[in-house]
This record gives structure tokens, sequence and C-alpha cells, in this order.
């Protein structure tokens, strides 16, 4: 019968069939793996305690780049460039620490390797980068602060806070609406309180029957009186419209632009310029429709080139005569 063993490579038989684990061999490789970690202990202190000191570094850099950002309205981009520099800092502390621990991992071999992973995650957190890069360019440029009063879109607030991925708006009703960077920054925002003063308008219309120039001196004097309106500039009354049942005359004026000021020196300013023209017999009309109804009892009725449109013929139809004082005693 042939010998099925096999000789190892140790010089040591393999039978077929049989568990000969060779203990000797396991126990040597543990030894081997035991004594390079306790070789790389010092590497792995030094690494860890040079990790730790760069921990503290990036704390450091962080306050520095805080407060060299000047300017109270600056402090948002003070807190996003002292967090890139602190992350900065933690990057640079990991690649040197890596160094230590492992020589033969290179800041070239890592750097690399992070290359390659940044484009999978470039497109996996596409949105967030976005987002990121378009609040540090709001914070950089600036083209609203926090506590401005802006309207995007459907919304209207006041600006709570400019973040590295959103824009904290608080609408006027007490409620908030977060807005991504990237869609506010690309987006076209109205910001009310970008300059200190702002302008309103408001129509009114007076019957044609009325002086205009009585007429808008009236209303100027009471726009004059109201509190809220700033004299410079000056408010100015102006034609705006000849309408169907009116003059309409445009009111404007200017006020602080919070919103608070405009709203309430808005209805003040309304209120004023309808008690004024009360007390000087100025007419307010409403507007007037005129209706013409067909009379259907004539005897023309159906004949296209006969029949009238309108007020009957009361003196040739005397059943048109009676639906008219009916329809004139109603009214």
């Amino acid at each position: 019968m042939a010998d099925t063993s096999t000789p190892s490579t140790q010089g040591i038989e393999d039978i077929t069939g049989k568990v000969d684990v060779d203990l000797a061999s396991l126990w040597e490789r543990l030894d081997n793996m035991l004594d390079g970690f306790i070789r790389l202990i010092p590497s792995l202190i030094i690494g860890v305690l040079v990790f730790i000191g760069f921990y503290f570094l990036s704390k450091l850099v962080y306050n520095l780049v805080e407060k060299m950002v000047p300017g109270k309205s600056r402090d948002h981009l003070g807190m996003v460039l002292g967090r890139l520099a602190s992350w900065a800092t933690i990057f640079v502390g990991i690649l040197v620490s890596a160094a230590i621990i492992a020589p033969s991992v290179t800041p070239g071999k890592l750097l690399s390797t992070l290359g390659i992973g940044g484009v999978a995650i470039g497109f996996a957190f596409k949105d967030i980068l976005q987002n990121f890069l378009a609040g540090v360019l709001l914070l950089l440029r600036q083209p609203f602060e926090v506590g401005d009063q802006i309207v995007y879109g459907n919304y209207e607030g006041t600006v709570e806070t400019i973040e590295t991925r959103s824009t904290l708006l608080k609408t006027y009703d007490g409620r908030r609406v977060v807005i991504p960077n990237g869609e506010i920054y690309t987006q076209a925002v109205v910001v009310n309180t970008a300059f200190e003063k702002i302008r309103s308008q408001y129509d009114v219309g007076i019957g044609y029957g009325d002086d205009i120039e009585q007429a808008r001196a009236e209303i100027l004097k009471a726009v004059n009186g109201v509190e809220g309106v700033l004299s410079d500039p000056a408010p100015e009354v102006l034609v705006a419209e000849l309408a169907g049942s009116s003059v309409n005359l445009r009111a404007r004026w200017w006020t602080r632009s919070t919103r608070s000021e405009v709203v309430h020196t808005d209805s003040r300013v309304k209120a004023a310029i309808k008690q004024i023209l009360d007390d000087a017999a100025i007419d307010m009309p409403y507007p007037t429709q005129v209706l013409l109804f067909h009379d259907q009892t004539e005897s023309t009725d159906g004949d296209r080139g006969a029949q009238r449109e309108g007020w009957p013929a009361i003196e040739k139809n005397p059943e048109s005569r009676k639906i008219a004082d009916v329809m004139l005693r109603r009214e």
C-alpha cells in the first residue's frame, strides 16, 4: 500500500485526514507578533503624544484665528475660519503621528490614498460640501448680516444666524426657516435693512369733480404730520392714474427700514389721509359700474337691425314703461 503522507515544508510529515497542528510554529509566530508590538510601543506612545500636542495646538489656532477677524458683525466668519484652521492643524497632526508610528507609511502615500477617497466622499456629500462652501462665501462677502431683515422666495424675516451649512431665518410671525446656503447664495435675496431708510407708498382715489391740487396739499399735510415719517427725503404726492371712477394720487414717504417701523407708520399714514380728506370734504369714490339690460318686451326684439340695447323705449311701449317703473321703485 502506498504511503499517502507528504512531507511539509518544515520537514514535518502532514498526515492526510488528521489534525496535526504545529504548536511550536504557532507560538513562534505569536511571539514574533508580540515582540514587534513591544518594539512598536515607544513609537506608539510618541505618536499619541504628538497627536495630543497637535490637538491642543488646534484649540490655540482656533482662538487666534477667531480673534484676528475684527468687527462684531463678523463673529461667525471668525468662527468658521477658526474651525477650518483647527481641522487643518489636526489633519497635519494625524499625518505626523502616522509617520512616527509607522515609518513605512509616508505622508505622500497617505495623501494619495486620501485623494482617491476624497473623490468618492466628494460625490457622496456633494450637497453638504456645496452648502459649506456657500456658507463660507456668505460670511466672507457678507451680502447680509445677522440681524438683517431679508426676503427669500416666500419667506421674510430676520436673520438669526449664518451657519456653515444653512442660514436660519426667523419670520415675523415667530417661525424659523432653515435655508440651505447653497440655495440662498445662488438665488435673489432682498435685504430690506441694507440701508437705513426705506420708501413706502399708497394710492388714494379722489373724485373727478374735486380739486387735484387741494387734495395733494391736504394729503401732503397729513403725511408730514405722521410720527415715523422722515423729513429727509421729504414726502411727496403724485398723480398716479386717471382711473375709471377716480383720480388716483400716490403718496410716497420714507421711514426707518425695520419692519415694525414700516408697518406701524404705514397704518398711521393711511388713517391720517382718510381723516384729512373727510375733513376737507374731498370725495373718495367707490368703483362705479354701469350695467345695460336688454329689453325683451319690445316688438323689435329679435330683429338685429332694429332692436334696442339698454333702456326700453318707455314712450312707445306701455309694457316697457311698467317694467321700468318697477325697476325704479326697487332702486
